[in-house]
C-alpha cells in the first residue's frame, strides 16, 4: 500500500505540494490525472525517494521511503525522461539493474527479449524515444518489483506495443499483486486500466476514487422537454448544459436513478442516462476549481 498524508514541499517560496494526501491499495492500478503544473511528477519524486518533503509523510509497505535502500529495491520507476548512461547498451544497463535489484530474473530478461525484439548490444542513445521507452519496460519488468511507479508510461510507443506493454503489466498486477501508480495525460488510456483514480489540482489531490464509484457519483443525461422552446429549469442541480436542437445534454452529480427522479417532475419526452468517460469526469471535476468549460462552435 502506498500512502502520502498532508505532503508539502516548496521551492524557492513556491509551493508545489500543498497537503496532498492520497493511497494506493495493495495490487491495485491507480491513476493520477490532473493538469499541467497540477504537482503529479514532484509527488512521484517523492514516491521514488528522489525529493524529501518539507511536511508530511511518505510511506510504501509502511516504510518511510527517504533514504530506504531496502525498500527502494522493491521499487520500479519509468519516469518520463528516463535516464541512461549515454554510451550504455541494454545488456550494460541490464548488469546495472542486477546490482540493485536482488530479485531481478534473467528468465524474465531473456523471455522479455522475444516481446521487444531490440538488439541488446546497441547503444541506447542511438535507439528512438519509443525504443528506449520499450528498453525502461524491459528492464523494470524483470526487476519483479512489488511497486511500480510509471510517469507518462507510453509516450512514444505505438498502439500494437502499448496493448502488449500494459497487457505485460497487468499480468503482473493479477499473477504477482503488484501495486501500480501511472500518471498519464492519456485519460482514454487510464479508463481502460485503473481500478482507482485520484485527481490533482494546485498542489492538491482533489478527490480519490475507485473508477466505479467515480463514475456513478456523475452522470451524463441527454433530454428532451416537450415544450420545444423550454430552457433547463433553474432548479435542476446541473453542472453543465449545452444544447443541439431540441436536445439538451446535462452534466449533474449524481447517479442515473438520482437524476431521473429529478427530471421526473417535468415530464421530459426523452431523458436518457449515458455514460461518461473518464476524461469528462476529469474536465467536470476540475471545472469548478479553475477550468471554464465552454461550448465551442465552428
Amino acid at each position: 500500500m502506498i500512502e502520502v498524508n498532508g505532503l508539502v514541499k516548496r521551492f524557492d517560496g513556491f509551493t508545489a505540494l500543498d497537503g496532498a494526501t492520497l493511497s494506493v491499495p495493495a495490487g491495485c492500478v491507480y491513476g493520477l490525472v490532473g493538469p499541467n503544473g497540477a504537482g503529479k511528477s514532484t509527488l512521484i519524486r517523492h514516491l521514488t525517494g528522489i525529493y524529501r518533503q518539507d511536511e508530511g509523510t511518505v510511506h510504501i509497505g509502511g516504510e518511510d521511503v527517504w533514504e530506504n535502500a531496502a525498500l527502494k529495491a522493491r521499487l520500479a520507476v519509468i519516469p518520463d525522461d528516463w535516464y541512461y548512461f549515454l554510451q550504455s547498451s541494454i545488456r550494460d544497463m541490464m548488469r546495472l539493474y542486477r546490482g540493485f535489484y536482488p530479485t531481478f530474473s534473467m528468465e524474465r530478461y531473456e523471455k522479455l527479449k522475444e516481446v521487444f525484439q531490440i538488439d541488446e548490444r546497441r547503444t541506447i542513445r542511438r535507439l528512438s524515444k519509443g525504443m528506449q521507452k520499450q528498453a525502461a519496460f524491459w528492464l523494470a519488468l524483470c526487476c519483479m518489483p512489488e511497486y511500480l511507479i510509471l510517469d507518462e508510461p507510453v509516450d512514444g510507443l505505438d498502439p500494437v506495443m502499448r496493448r502488449q506493454v500494459w497487457s505485460l503489466v497487468l499480468g503482473d498486477v493479477a499473477q504477482r499483486g503488484t501495486t501500480v501508480l501511472v500518471s498519464s495525460h492519456n485519460l482514454r488510456e487510464l479508463e481502460d486500466v485503473c481500478d482507482h483514480v485520484g485527481i490533482m489540482d494546485h498542489g492538491k489531490v482533489l478527490l480519490e476514487r475507485s473508477l466505479a464509484q467515480l463514475q456513478d457519483n456523475m452522470v451524463k443525461m441527454q433530454v428532451v422537454f416537450r415544450d420545444p422552446d423550454a430552457q433547463v429549469p433553474p432548479g435542476l442541480p446541473v453542472l453543465h448544459a449545452s444544447r443541439l436542437g431540441r436536445i439538451y445534454t446535462l452534466i449533474m452529480r449524481m447517479n442515473a436513478q438520482e437524476a431521473q427522479r429529478c427530471l421526473a417532475p417535468y415530464d421530459p419526452l426523452l431523458a436518457d442516462a449515458v455514460p461518461l468517460t473518464l476524461e469528462e469526469i476529469f474536465i467536470y471535476e476540475l471545472g469548478g476549481v479553475d477550468y471554464a468549460v465552454k461550448d465551442i462552435v465552428l
